[in-house]
């Protein structure tokens, strides 16, 4: 026999219907975020809706397959690329980068500590913020041996802020008249995870998306000498580090689309897919952000997250206009 999903104060405004019910409506909507009727924001919004009214059927799946599906997503974007389009963006976006990470490291280490919030909390929320997003909590959280509720806090704290990002970096960037490149550096450093950065520079335009994309992934590599400094600082003799081996495979897509003039005929269809796949990926990342998930943040971290955010976010907007074409 069914058991409804009961309406409650923890989960907040789910509704009263069976499981199966919520199923279908689940799968409806993912069928519809695959479309070409659904767009980056569109999608997350749905997500959200669903979170806080019907529930994800599936959450115990949820961060496996957001993880799965965004990397094998930019993997296609790849496909979509050129080598010397891609190493002008990446060379231009460096110095942003290694600036950027240093500083918001280091400013929100000094904030955790005023605000008396847990180290290893504010460490993750930081390190999140300056490289890119779930993915350098995800590899730095074993490595200084965090506990469940603190990277629930971290991972909640990150996901919040690039649901807003999402939003409102394109409208900033059209009203400030922001050109393709721009737009593609400030979304790479500024926006916490990937698919969130792919979802606002995808809207703002073509090169603006490959700007972003590709400065994005060279940040990522930051999360190897960034976790290894963490197995010193938090004193964890084994060092261990998580490789993000599908920027390697991004790269090889690049060159394969630039040198093979066969594969070019069909790499529109590749990124055409990985699109869609960031679309879901978006969904189900909004899915996830529950009334519970909410509410764990906590006033403080979410406070730091917040500061750090726009403070990182004003300093590479003021960077790009005055020092990026």
């Amino acid at each position: 026999m069914e058991t409804p999903h009961q309406l409650n104060n923890v989960n907040g405004l789910l509704i009263n219907i069976s499981e199966s019910t919520r199923k279908i409506i689940f799968i409806i909507c993912v069928a519809f975020c695959i479309t070409p009727f659904a767009s980056p924001v569109i999608a997350l919004v749905l997500g959200i809706i669903i979170a806080q009214f019907t529930g994800h059927p599936y959450l115990h799946l949820n961060h496996k397959a957001t993880h799965l599906l965004l990397q094998v997503s930019v993997v296609g974007l790849g496909f979509g690329m050129n080598v010397h389009s891609a190493l002008q963006a990446g060379k231009e976006g460096v110095l942003f980068t290694i600036a950027s990470i240093s500083g918001t490291l280091l400013f929100g280490l000094l904030m955790g500590k005023w605000l008396t919030i847990g180290k290893k909390t504010s460490f993750l929320i930081s390190a999140g913020t300056a490289i890119c997003g779930g993915s350098a909590i995800a590899a730095i959280s074993p490595v200084i041996k965090a506990e469940e509720k603190q990277i629930s806090v971290a991972l909640g704290c990150v996901f919040v802020l690039n649901s807003v990002a999402l939003i409102i970096f394109p409208i900033i960037g059209h009203h400030l008249n922001l050109s393709q490149t721009q737009f593609g550096l400030w979304c790479a450093i500024a926006i916490h995870d990937t698919s969130s950065v792919v979802g606002a520079a995808s809207k703002y335009g073509a090169h603006a998306l490959e700007v972003a994309t590709t400065v994005k992934l060279a940040r990522a590599l930051w999360i190897i000498p960034v976790t290894f400094i963490s197995s010193f600082v938090f004193k964890n003799k084994s060092k261990k580090v998580s490789v993000p081996y599908f920027i390697g495979l991004f790269i090889l897509a690049i060159i394969v689309n630039t040198y093979i003039p066969v594969v070019s005929v069909i790499s529109p269809y590749f990124v055409m897919i990985a699109k869609a796949g960031l679309t879901l990926t978006l969904f189900l990342i909004g899915a996830g952000l529950s009334r519970k998930v909410l509410v764990s943040v906590g006033f403080k971290p979410l406070l730091q997250g917040v500061v750090l955010w726009i403070t990182i976010s004003t300093a590479a907007l003021y960077a790009v206009m005055h020092f990026a074409v």
